[in-house]
């Protein structure tokens, strides 16, 4: 039986406390920034802690662009967040289908060399797109494919950690199953698509949280494949409002940041429960 002392229970808590004020201190003084004007920031030392009257005003340029009080012009955040929306869910969904399937023939197909195969798909782990970057970019441009959403996505859509993962899980599948599905004649799409789908569902739902946000939050290799301003993701926006003229709209760059979290911060809100029961089937 584990005994209950006060005061290592008030301490516990005073430390957590501590620890969510650290972590939500700074996302705190991002929404209070964007409440206010361009001037209170610059002009307050240190800046007021208290929400500004400019909330509509602010939220309203950061979205859809304009001229500030300032004669800054304001590229909008929308466009950028739907380049950011889309390349995230391609990069995603793109990740999930091709690990899936890869996972899919290392376990139930028998070919020579596979566990070689495996291998070599596990040992790209090593080589993220930052160190590959200069190769692959070379690659991209020779296609044509700068300034799109498949140069984007596509060098980004391999994952070996997501085969790795559906391979594991596909292990544990009985074999009974796949007997089953023999003897009533499913060939191995029909089996992939009625048993192994289905049974993967939590997983898929834990790796499209993880994916998502890695893809939304891409920068390096955004900043090298887009040179037109149609195509910048909103990570890229941000960058550009900070010191692209010689007086920065704080406000406008607050809001359009917390603009740029509500997407991926929904994202794990609505699919907590399953992204939590997901990496607790995988760890099974």
């Amino acid at each position: 039986m584990i005994e209950r002392r006060r005061g290592l229970t008030i301490l516990s808590h005073a430390i957590l406390l501590t620890g969510v004020a650290i972590v939500a201190f700074p996302l705190y003084l991002t929404l209070i920034a964007s409440t206010q004007s361009a001037e209170q920031i610059a002009q307050s030392t240190p800046m007021s802690l208290w929400p500004g009257g400019h909330a509509l005003e602010t939220y309203r340029t950061a979205l859809f662009g304009g001229a500030t009080s300032a004669g800054t012009k304001i590229p909008g955040a929308a466009s950028m967040m739907w380049v950011s929306l889309v390349s995230a869910l391609i990069i995603a969904i793109g990740k999930i289908a091709i690990s899936m399937l890869s996972a899919f023939a290392l376990v139930y197909f028998r070919f020579p060399f596979r566990n070689v195969v495996f291998w070599m798909i596990f040992v790209t782990l090593m080589l993220p797109v930052e160190v590959r970057i200069g190769p692959t970019y070379e690659v991209v441009a020779g296609l044509g494919m700068l300034n799109s959403y498949a140069g984007l996505t596509v060098p980004l859509i391999a994952s070996a950690t997501a085969t790795f993962l559906f391979r594991q899980f596909f292990l544990t599948v009985p074999d009974e199953l796949v007997e089953a599905a023999r003897v009533d004649g499913a060939g191995p799409m029909r089996f992939f698509k009625d048993i192994l789908l289905p049974l993967s569902t939590t997983s898929i739902a834990a790796l499209f949280v993880i994916q998502f946000i890695y893809g939304w939050n891409q920068y390096l290799w955004p900043l090298l494949m887009t040179t037109n301003e149609e195509m910048y993701p909103v990570v890229m926006g941000i960058k550009r409002l900070i010191g692209g003229e010689s007086f920065t709209e704080w406000n406008v760059v607050m809001a359009t940041a917390i603009l740029a979290m509500l997407p991926p911060a929904l994202v794990v809100m609505l699919m907590q429960k399953w992204f939590v029961k997901g990496l607790v089937d995988v760890e099974k």
